[in-house]
This record gives structure tokens, sequence and C-alpha cells, in this order.
């Protein structure tokens, strides 16, 4: 299962399984002071981030790889919402002669493919980049028990791609406690931040029963121009 098709099967499970993720959407809103009036958000999902916007704006541009994460995103006047994966060679086209006040992204861009080239694109159109990313010390037990290769970017190559635009960096951990060990699974399969789902049935039983915390661990990084 690709990562877009993990993220598409949940897609109505989302909101109510990315604690998380609201979490950080929350905090980059309220780091963006300069109220913008014409946006570009990577990664839009079902709108944690434009649920939280209290100002009005006069274009807003939204991009998801998940057709189905699109659908359940809000509607407004003012805002465009299109299937992209931010990599391709289409959403770069569409990007042609645009520029924006502000552009923002949240638990998204840690799953490109090529970030250094996708940075090359995106930070001459505009003077305010915001972004939290996900690092691959996210669910760091389960990646040392399995000993599968890491879906999405160390801390390190986020801080390489970002080095030649003078970006600020602040590193966060979270520990997101479950009363049961079921119940923790079940937000991992529900989530889609488990990224492509590479493992098969023995590998997973092991995992279940290997897996000895009652919490699972994330490392955010956010990122300012």
């Amino acid at each position: 299962m690709t990562i877009e098709n993990n993220f598409t099967k949940y897609a109505k499970d989302y909101d109510n399984n990315n604690i998380i993720q609201r979490i950080v959407s929350k905090a980059l809103v309220r780091e963006i002071t300069n109220k913008p009036k014409n946006i570009l958000e990577l990664g839009c999902g079902t709108g944690q981030i434009f649920r939280e916007l209290d100002w009005e704006f006069d274009n807003y541009f939204a991009i998801d790889f998940s057709s189905k994460m699109c659908e359940l995103h809000p509607k407004h006047k003012n805002l465009t919402i299109k299937c992209f994966d931010f990599d391709s060679e289409a959403f770069f086209y569409e990007l042609e002669n645009k520029t924006f006040d502000t552009i923002i992204s949240s638990s998204a861009l840690q799953w490109s493919k090529n970030l250094p080239k996708l940075l090359s694109l995106l930070i001459p159109k505009t003077k305010n980049f915001k972004a939290v990313l996900f690092t691959s010390n996210t669910f760091k037990e389960i990646y040392r028990i399995t000993q599968k290769p890491k879906s999405i970017l160390s801390y390190d190559e986020i801080k390489g791609a970002f080095a030649p635009y003078k970006a600020s960096f602040e590193l966060f951990n979270y520990k997101l406690n479950f009363e049961s060990k079921k119940e923790l699974f079940d937000y991992i399969k529900n989530s889609g931040v488990g990224g492509d789902g590479k493992l098969n049935f023995k590998e997973a039983k092991e995992l279940y029963k290997n897996y000895t915390l009652n919490y699972l661990e994330f490392e955010v990084v956010f990122v300012t121009i």
C-alpha cells in the first residue's frame, strides 16, 4: 500500500485519530501573526489548518495528494482545493507565475521524495514560510523493534534541505499515552501516520508482542523562514 493510499483509506477517521497533528496545527497557526491574504497550504488534509484561521483572506490555495482528504476539506468562496502530489511536475507547473503572502504546511513535507527540490520551487514564491514536519524519531521504538527503513526524513536531513534559506528551527518531542496496547495499535492503523505500512502478518505480530511501552513517540520540528 502506498503512503497516498494509506491516508486515503483512513481519511474519514483522520481527524479523530490525529491528536498530535491537531496540536501542532494549532501551534503553527498561532505563529502566523501577519494575517496573510494570499495563502498556499501544502498537505491540507481534511482542513485542520484551515479551521484554525480567524481572519479574512482573498485567496487560499490548498493541495493534498489524497482525493478523499480533499473531498472532506471545508469549503469557502475564496478557497481552491486541488489534488496534487507536491513533488510532481504537474504541481510545479500549476505554481508557475504564482506568488503568495505565506506558504504553510503542517505534518506533510516530511513525506517529500525530494525536499531540496521542492523548497527551491517554493521559497522564491513567498517572503513568509512556516511548516511543521515530523522527523524519523517519530515511532522510534517501533522502528527499533522492526528494523524497517524509516519512511520519513530525519531532523538532520530536514535541516540540510532548509540550510540555503536561513531558516530557524524548534524541535519538540511528544508522548501520546494509551490505556491498552490494542488502542495504541488501532491509533497507528487509523491515523495514516504509519506511512506505507509495509509489515507482513508475522512482523506485525512480533511488533505487537515486543512493543512494551504504553505510549507512542513523536518528534516534530517547526521551521520558519
